[in-house]
């Protein structure tokens, strides 16, 4: 695995020519705890990845694979889901705050402000799951 790279393993669910669906599991950080079945923190969860069908592999149902995606685009991936609402957000209880708007009403406007970013996410969906392409290694 190259430094530039965020991979895991996983398992091919279907294959057809456009797309390859992959099965991965995620698990949190303490998921390798000996203790982990007493404390009830750990967990995992199954996610399932598309990805792009190279017409020339011979992957089928049931292989495990190793799906590979750019570091950068993890990177991206944080600013726009996580870095981007907080300054909304930020912003505007900030700017809501200083002209003497109530509290309640600075709050809720700037969750509204992050509730329309993820709208406008939601709504470019397709666009965005063009830049975030995996690969099977």
């Amino acid at each position: 695995m190259s430094r530039n790279e965020i991979s895991h393993k996983g398992r091919i669910v279907s294959v057809t020519p456009e797309s390859t669906i992959v099965e991965i599991v995620s698990t949190s950080a303490c998921a390798a705890c000996h203790a982990k079945g007493m404390c009830g923190l750990s967990e995992s969860k199954i996610k399932t990845i598309e990805v792009p069908t190279d017409p020339y592999s011979e992957h089928s149902p049931g292989d495990e694979v190793e799906v590979v995606l750019k570091k950068s685009m993890g990177l991206k991936a944080v600013w726009i889901s996580y870095v981007i609402p907080l300054f909304i957000l930020m912003i505007l209880i900030l700017s809501l705050s200083s002209v003497t708007v109530h509290e309640v009403y600075a709050g809720l406007g700037a969750i509204a402000g992050v509730v329309l970013y993820y709208l406008l996410i939601y709504i470019f969906r397709d666009r965005l799951s063009k830049d975030f392409v995996f690969y099977i290694r």
